[in-house]
């Protein structure tokens, strides 16, 4: 018999960059689970295919063409969420972008590129952060708030300053949210995820030199998959977390320990 706590029937569940890799991992999980989701996402032939997928568990799956570093645009959008799902209990600040690092050296970043990253990573999770925790403290009966940090944050990735602010940024904002918010019965987590296959690792990961120095430092000698990221988006909606709060995830095959 599985256990009851981590039965998400009559949730709901919101994430941001749900159309592919760690999103559309956890988006399916909490599915699987009986969560009902939203995706949004800037690319609409990717969201229709997560609908795709993620329908065939039977859940209702709304996908909107979401900007989230568009102010109004998350407004909007969540605002449709919850006229067609009628709720959020779980929202995923999952989009990104990454840092192109290996591009410029730091002294040489141009404005306009710590600009595009913060903007989406930063400023993308403010707004949907905001949106989300309104809600859930009008509506009453707590939920969650999880945002997708990265091994970044607490590393030190060169000619990427400007990603790893952001990711660092979101742990702070994440744990003060978690202290806020605790007594409208919302709780707040960061996951930090290490080498995963994605759309955005393709070309490191499809490069030999970084393949063969990086995978090798991985204990689990292989790279995450979305997938890898299931367990703990269910986890993070259930009430088996009911009193777990303000934690950091780090979910990399033990790359940080080797």
């Amino acid at each position: 018999m599985a256990y009851a706590a981590f039965d998400l029937t009559g949730q709901v569940a919101l994430v941001t960059g749900g159309n592919g890799g760690i999103g559309l991992g956890m988006a399916k999980a909490v599915a699987e689970a009986g969560a009902d989701v939203a995706i949004w996402g800037t690319n609409a032939a990717k969201n229709a295919a997560a609908k795709t997928e993620i329908e065939k568990t039977g859940r209702r799956v709304l996908t909107l063409q979401v900007d989230v570093g568009d102010e109004a645009a998350v407004e909007q959008g969540f605002a449709e969420t919850v006229k067609v799902l009628g709720r959020v209990n779980g929202c995923f600040a999952n989009a990104g972008v990454s840092g192109r690092g290996g591009h410029t050296s730091f002294s040489d970043m141009p404005t306009e590129e710590w600009k595009r990253v913060t903007r989406i990573n930063l400023d993308g999770a403010f707004y949907t952060f905001r949106a989300a925790s309104k809600h859930m403290v009008a509506r009453g009966g707590g939920g969650v708030l999880v945002g997708t940090s990265s091994l970044a944050a607490i590393s030190g990735p060169p000619r990427s300053e400007h990603y790893a602010a952001t990711k660092s940024a979101m742990i702070g904002m994440i744990r003060s949210l978690a202290v806020e918010y605790a007594r409208y019965g919302i709780r707040a987590h960061a996951i930090l995820p290490g080498w995963i296959e994605t759309d955005m690792t393709a070309n490191l990961i499809a490069n030999e030199k970084f393949h063969d120095n990086v995978l090798k430092r991985v204990p689990m000698r292989r790279w995450g998959t979305g997938d890898d990221f299931g367990g703990i988006a269910i986890y993070a909606m259930s009430s088996a977390s009911r009193f777990h709060t303000g934690d950091t995830f780090l979910i990399d095959g033990g790359y940080a320990l080797f």
